[in-house]
């Protein structure tokens, strides 16, 4: 008789394919544990893509994952390089159970679907542009690239998360005048901006970068969640802000800019920022004082920003937004680097930051459903990126720190939602 029950639940495991011993893969994050922290994020999107949820373990061994032992997913880490084990049904429950102590700053947070990425970016633009596209690329993460004719035709609520490329929103062309005037590229950009504005029924570039601005608002209200980085953040909301009111000097748009302009500006109308002062010397590479770049004296030795350290429990979303084996990040510049804390409004997440230099580095906010998160500096493993530098190579830096928060945003939509904890 035991001999025969044992055949019948042998067999019943068959028929209902359910693995008589279950075993889930457990790919650790930690710094001395996984051998291509960026490649990971690839695997876990890989997995949702295929129908499974993964167990996204906030704070331990830096923000593991674990998976259903599927074996496409193991044959994905080993081809790829990401280290992982497997482990019986028990010993994963040890680890639940540890994180599930209330004395343990952890949560186990469900990612349930694979978010559908845009990175919003002229056509023309390469990867290594854009440290968003470039980690992507690297991550084997796929995304479709939009820009103005998507954006206005309303394509961005077929999205669930959208970055910004380093464009600038105020139609100044990046400000580059002063410097590239003459150069090939930047004549061609400024053709090509003035060219689509006025595809589009605009007489100025600026009047098309609102318009999309607006567009892309609209999208975060109704629920998107949108990531922006260098001078895609504080643009961003100058744009916004000068809704209605002409802030490009006469280089810019053939015109000079209302000499009112500055006490016109309205700052319940941007995500992030207020009071900020407007730079109008078109010579200056500068959009206004909410970037911190002018005004640090940081050494390159010295520079580096620290993450906060959130509850897990109480405070999910910025917990899984800072999820890294270190909270140490090498600083790093860009035409925008960080953000003046004189000019946050109130309501702004502060989730990483320099406080010798008084500076935020990493910052989210809500806005109507939806939410936006601006990370300043250009790319996290080229300290100073010039015009003309070769692109980084991220096979170099596969456990970079500074590119894990720009994954951990990637994997945010993918969360089971939570009602807040009070």
């Amino acid at each position: 008789m035991r001999y025969r029950s044992l055949v019948c639940g042998v067999f019943a495991c068959v028929i209902f394919h359910i693995p008589a011993f279950a075993s889930k893969i457990f790919i650790p994050m930690d710094a001395e544990g996984q051998a291509n922290h960026l490649k990971a994020y690839g695997v876990a999107y890989a997995a949702l893509k295929a129908g499974l949820t993964i167990d996204w373990l906030l704070n331990y061994k830096g923000g593991s994952f674990g998976i259903d032992q599927v074996e496409s997913i193991e044959r994905m880490c080993k081809l790829r390089g990401v280290t992982y084990e497997v482990m019986s049904d028990a010993q994963y429950g040890g680890i639940l159970n540890q994180i599930g102590n209330p004395d343990f700053n952890g949560d186990i947070i469900k990612l349930e679907k694979a978010p559908k990425i845009a990175v919003y970016a002229p056509p023309n633009k390469e990867p290594w542009d854009d440290a968003v596209t470039l980690v992507l690329t690297y991550a084997e993460i796929p995304f479709d690239k939009v820009y103005d004719d998507e954006v206005l035709a309303d394509a961005l609520p077929k999205y669930d998360w959208l970055h910004l490329h380093h464009e600038d929103f105020t139609g100044q062309y990046g400000k580059f005048w002063a410097q590239f005037r003459t150069a090939s590229w930047y004549q061609k950009d400024q053709k090509e901006a003035e060219a689509m504005a006025a595809k589009h029924g605009y007489k100025k570039v600026s009047q098309l970068q609102l318009a999309v601005a607006k567009k892309i608002r609209d999208f975060v209200a109704g629920g998107g969640f949108m990531f922006a980085m260098c001078s895609a953040t504080d643009t961003y909301d100058i744009a916004l802000a000068a809704d209605g009111v002409d802030i490009c000097a006469e280089p810019f748009d053939g015109d000079p800019m209302d000499p009112s302009a500055q006490q016109k500006l309205d700052y319940t109308k941007s995500f992030a920022f207020k009071d900020f002062t407007l730079v109008t010397n078109p010579y200056e590479y500068e959009y206004s004082n909410i970037d911190n770049t002018n005004f640090r004296k940081i050494p390159k030795a010295e520079d580096y920003f620290s993450l906060f350290t959130f509850s897990a429990k109480f405070d999910p979303v910025p917990a899984m937004l800072c999820q890294d084996h270190t909270t140490t990040i090498k600083g790093f510049m860009g035409q925008t680097t960080s953000f003046r804390k004189e000019v946050l409004k109130s309501s702004v997440l502060v989730m990483g930051d320099c406080k010798p230099a008084n500076e935020a580095r990493y910052i989210h906010g809500e806005y109507g459903k939806g939410t936006w998160t601006f990370y300043g500096g250009h790319d996290p493993e080229d300290y100073q990126h010039m015009v003309y530098d070769p692109p980084t190579d991220l096979s170099l830096h596969p456990n970079s720190p500074g590119y894990r928060l720009i994954l951990n945003n990637v994997l945010f939509p993918a969360a089971k939602k939570k009602p807040r904890k009070t």
